[in-house]
């Protein structure tokens, strides 16, 4: 009999209800445990056999992963918007974690790439730095809003200059509003000082990286955008073919069809008919396709991209498709020179792939 033993880990911050299944999928062990390295450890030295264990990605994932990996045959993190299996009949702690050892056993998890430490290293810097960016636009938001909603004009940027504070403070009537606005001011520029200061760390790590000025060689392609590459997608051989690649970055095209055969004069044959189309698939890393967007837009202003989307056009597509082509065109350039470690050249760009 095999000694294959699948184990279903259902996460929470202070306990692990664990769910243990046989090579035939049989229970043979649950227990619940402290959410606790050294009681984690403890538990799989005390178990016999083959080890494969699943959990769901959340916020401990990366923590457990890291812990059990070399405890254990396989550690899979999966993705729980996949396991519609377990939103299905009664649900519990219990229940949860024996249905992700089922689902490990059929192979039917779909696995969340972890990367190796320098990799996880560089995405918590990117996600620092991307923090920051987004707090300070809420901020600047939030003190357009108090002038907005006092009728008070406040286009553009000026607004922000530290030598205009004052005046800016002097048109709020309210000592309220001013007291507010004044403080929003003063977290905007603390939050600007920490953004440059993650910025400059973010890249100076991202430069040390072997491929970053193979990169930085693609049309769109400068060192921000370089570098959360480098964070986000890892090695770039665990993608077959660009086709893998675009839906990681939020560019593969959704299809539906349906009664794609049809018997005629007693033979099936396929169907003819024009295959439905649901725009973009919606998961996917969200800031790879920030990059792939904004690369496209950039390199769309000068050659060799600007002839390529403009012979796209003249072809009769879209101005929102050609840019859409244009993204998924660098997207497969990228991923092509980057496994090949091939330096972009403009000439080959059209007959590229």
């Amino acid at each position: 009999m095999s000694k294959e033993k699948y184990v279903g880990l259902d996460v929470h911050k202070a306990t692990i209800v664990i769910a243990v299944l046989n090579a035939v999928g049989q229970m043979i062990m649950q227990t619940v445990i402290a959410t606790d390295a050294q009681m984690l450890r403890e538990f799989f030295k005390g178990l016999s056999g083959t080890l494969r264990v699943a959990l769901e990605e959340g916020t401990q994932s990366a923590w457990l992963y890291a812990l059990l990996r070399p405890l254990v045959k396989e550690v899979v993190v999966c993705n729980p918007r996949h396991n519609k299996l377990i939103e299905t009949g009664n649900k519990s702690d219990q229940i949860d974690a024996e249905k992700l050892a089922q689902l490990l056993r059929m192979g039917a998890l779909k696995a969340v790439y972890k990367g190796n430490q320098e990799q996880r290293q560089l995405k918590d810097l990117a996600r620092a730095y991307q923090n920051l960016v987004s707090d300070s636009t809420r901020v600047m938001n939030r003190i357009k809003a108090i002038y907005r909603g006092r009728g008070i004009k406040c286009d553009g940027h000026n607004i922000y200059k530290t030598d205009q504070r004052q005046s800016w403070l002097d048109q709020l009537a309210e000592e309220g509003a001013r007291f507010r606005a004044r403080l929003l001011f003063e977290q905007l520029e603390k939050l600007s000082e920490l953004r440059q200061a993650a910025k400059q760390e973010f890249l100076a790590h991202g430069k040390r990286q072997p491929e970053y000025p193979l990169l930085c060689g693609v049309p769109g392609i400068g060192p921000l955008r370089a570098s959360v590459l480098l964070a986000f997608v890892g090695p770039p051989q665990r993608f077959r073919t660009k086709r893998q690649f675009w839906p990681y970055c939020g560019l593969a095209v959704i299809t539906r069809t349906s009664a794609d055969q049809q018997v005629v004069n007693g033979t099936i044959s396929k169907r003819r008919k024009v295959i439905a189309t649901r725009g973009l698939n919606p998961l996917h890393v969200p800031e790879l396709k920030q990059v792939c967007k904004d690369a496209a837009l950039t390199a769309a202003r000068r050659e060799p991209c600007q002839s390529w989307q403009q012979a796209r056009s003249a072809q009769g597509m879209r101005p929102e498709m050609t840019r859409l082509a244009l993204a998924r065109r660098l997207a497969a350039v990228t991923l092509t020179l980057w496994q090949r470690k091939e330096k972009f050249e403009a000439d080959q760009f059209s007959t590229f792939l």
